[in-house]
């Protein structure tokens, strides 16, 4: 476990944009099964979660809010934190392997798409943001009255 106190930015630099942070299986399950989208953000103290990953979240959801198009729901479970509750959004990750960071977007309970590591380090902050926002586009958009 890392130091709680070293992490405390890199959580808050998630629940500044909505994520919503859950620490025991139980509130990962009660997230993970509601219907609609929920976007699942595994934070983790890598450099490429700094340098990458929380950047390109950040920019993905300042797109996606101006164009309609956020996820219902937006959680985040740290790895190397809260073992209990990463092993059980893990779960939900059929058929990836774990990795950190890593982002899925579940639908009703089930996993419909998953970006993981190796298409974080091997970008830029930039393209993590382009990935993402794609993912919202194709499946995060809203009906209109």
């Amino acid at each position: 476990m890392y130091d709680p106190v070293m992490v405390q930015p890199m959580r808050d630099e998630v629940k500044e944009i909505g994520f919503k942070e859950l620490f025991s299986p139980e509130e990962v399950n009660a997230e993970l099964s509601k219907k609609g989208t929920t976007f699942v953000f595994v934070n983790s103290v890598c450099g490429c979660a700094a340098g990458k990953a929380r950047p390109g979240l950040i920019a993905a959801l300042e797109w996606a809010k101006k164009n309609n198009l956020t996820p219902d729901n937006l959680v985040t479970v740290f790895a190397g934190m809260e073992k209990e509750a990463v092993t059980e959004a893990r779960k939900y990750f059929k058929g990836y392997p774990p990795s950190s960071p890593q982002m899925a977007l579940i639908k009703d309970g089930e996993i419909i798409h998953m970006i993981q590591r190796y298409e974080i380090e091997n970008n830029d902050a930039n393209t993590v943001a382009n990935k993402i926002a794609g993912v919202f586009k194709e499946y995060c958009a809203k009906e209109t009255a």
